[in-house]
């Protein structure tokens, strides 16, 4: 089993295409779709593969669509826990729309899940011996408590390892209650932590993130700023590394593959500085890509040395 267990309540298929044009009305000739598999923790853990890294995905599948979710999972040799659920897994479309060169995503409503199949989630969680990271990130679908990471958040304190959360809204601030290691928000999210719901200024965000680590709400802090790149801030820390300029393809998964680049690294014994900097790699390299690809490692690794060059510069 994985040192690094990330979990994923509503995982989906991606896929992505493009046309020559989007017009309204008119029968439109794709390309051959791509098919992938997507969610928050699903794509951190591909991600993390993709590294040289391991984790185990765990995650609810159903139906005809879950059967080719797990399919191609098991393509990707991700170490999977399967629970079987009545509803299909989602699916997601990703247009481009080859004359604009702009990207349409169509993100199909969570599939609902019952209490037993969600309370097997947790119950796959606990069953895991000798997690070092546990990985929650992505949307809850209907029938999920709130609480449901609040509930996780216990489960890794029982464990001794450090919960790692990447989500929004009320599912968010809930785990943040009970206490986690690590927090990922962006500035929408992190505003809403700190109960304002006006824009926050580049100045406030290290004191901000830290008034919340203050309270125990986490011990680390990841705020993710697009284009401007993240801030880690710690009770002694706040570091801001910005990435170095790359033509973007596609911004889908690259918070995904900030994350599994700061975890991988932070499981290799890496410091969270240089975590840091590997996962801003990790989230630029995501970029270069068209889709719902994930970054690649030799993209990774050019950008990671960018990255360096640019802090010692």
């Amino acid at each position: 089993m994985s040192k690094i267990i990330t979990i994923t309540f509503s995982p989906c298929i991606d896929k992505s295409t493009s046309v020559i044009n989007l017009i309204p009305e008119k029968k439109l000739n794709c390309r051959t779709p791509k098919l992938e598999p997507g969610g928050g923790g699903i794509n951190v853990a591909r991600a993390i593969k993709i590294l040289g890294g391991e984790a185990t995905a765990i995650f609810p599948s159903g139906g005809y669509t879950g059967k080719f979710f797990d399919h191609l999972l098991e393509k990707e040799n991700i170490h999977s826990v399967i629970i079987e659920t009545t509803n299909e897994t989602r699916e997601n479309i990703i247009i481009v729309d080859e004359n604009t060169n702009k990207q349409y995503r169509f993100g199909m409503p969570g599939n609902e899940l019952n209490e037993t199949e969600w309370k097997k989630c947790l119950n796959a969680i606990e069953a895991v011996e000798d997690a070092e990271f546990i990985i929650a990130s992505g949307s809850l679908p209907p029938g999920v408590p709130l609480n449901i990471y609040a509930k996780i958040a216990k489960i890794a304190k029982n464990k001794n390892a450090k919960f790692v959360v990447d989500t929004s809204g009320e599912a968010l601030k809930q785990a943040a209650e009970e206490g986690v290691y690590f927090l990922k928000p962006n500035l929408g999210e992190l505003s809403a932590l700190a109960g304002r719901y006006s824009d926050l200024y580049p100045h406030e965000i290290k004191d901000i993130a830290r008034e919340i680590i203050s309270k125990g709400k986490c011990e680390v802090m990841v705020v993710s700023m697009g284009a401007a790149g993240a801030m880690l801030v710690t009770k002694d820390i706040a570091v801001t590394v910005k990435p170095p300029s790359v033509i973007t393809k596609s911004t889908v998964g690259a918070g995904d593959c900030m994350v599994a680049g700061i975890i991988f690294y932070l499981s290799q014994g890496r410091n969270l500085i240089d975590a840091l900097k590997y996962g801003v790699a990790c989230g630029t390299a995501a970029t270069m890509n068209a889709g719902t690809e994930l970054c690649k490692k030799v993209d990774v690794d050019k950008v990671f040395i960018l990255i360096q060059e640019l802090v010692h510069s």
